[in-house]
């Protein structure tokens, strides 16, 4: 079986995992999902990255998942720890020595099709039930901007089997969209899983079924590949 590490996105916390956390330890995983420290002008990405590493345990079993910016932090945990496999949910995809603060111009965000939303319900939370998409903008933070200017620490992507998942009704990053990136910069197919920007929330048990099953890919589940 599999210890998760799963990375949260911009302003957010760990508790966004809490129910993907109860259906994978349910399947017989392991799981962690540390806060980052988003709101400190003082921590950019190294920092991030040394918050996940700090509460890895001595194991060797990882499967490390990170959402949205979560996907800037995830290949520096990689690149520290002997994981097995990556997962990219719903995210942005580095180039080594990237600014996240340059991302959308690198990939040409503006040729994307995206709506314009006020409401940040209805931008990152649509399809989540209404009692917990408000639990989760009480529980999230601002996300400093400070260091995200600063180039990334990561000189290669690191040598991790990696699987992309994207989300159909994404109105952040959308399907057309990530899969161009995904293909650019990783020279992979992404997987699709409907739902928003936010499937830990509006469908933790599909992701986690996902998830499960990329885990059974490098022996690491019972379930079926």
């Amino acid at each position: 079986m599999a210890t998760f590490v799963l990375i949260h996105g911009a302003g957010d916390v760990g508790w966004y995992w809490h129910l993907v956390e109860a259906e994978l330890r349910a399947r017989g995983h392991e799981t962690l999902a540390p806060d980052l420290p988003c709101d400190d002008d003082s921590a950019g990405l190294a920092e991030y990255a040394s918050a996940v590493i700090d509460a890895v345990p001595d194991r060797t079993d990882l499967v490390v998942v990170g959402q949205s910016l979560g996907g800037f932090t995830a290949p520096l945990v990689c690149e520290r720890v002997p994981a097995r496999l990556m997962v990219l949910v719903a995210p942005m995809i580095p180039a080594p020595g990237e600014a996240p603060a340059d991302y959308t111009a690198h990939t040409r965000y503006e040729d994307a099709e995206v709506g314009h939303y006020d409401d940040p319900i209805e931008l990152f939370y649509q399809d989540v039930p209404p009692e917990l998409a408000a639990e989760a903008l009480r529980r999230g933070r601002a996300q400093s901007e400070a260091q995200l200017k600063e180039p990334s620490p990561m000189i290669t992507w690191p040598y991790v089997p990696t699987r992309v998942l994207i989300c159909r009704d994404d109105r952040i990053f959308p399907v057309e969209y990530l899969r161009r990136v995904a293909r650019e910069r990783l020279g992979v197919e992404a997987d699709e899983l409907d739902g928003g920007h936010t499937p830990a929330l509006s469908r933790p048990a599909e992701l986690a079924e996902r998830l499960d099953a990329y885990a059974a890919e490098v022996g690491l589940s019972e379930a079926a590949g």
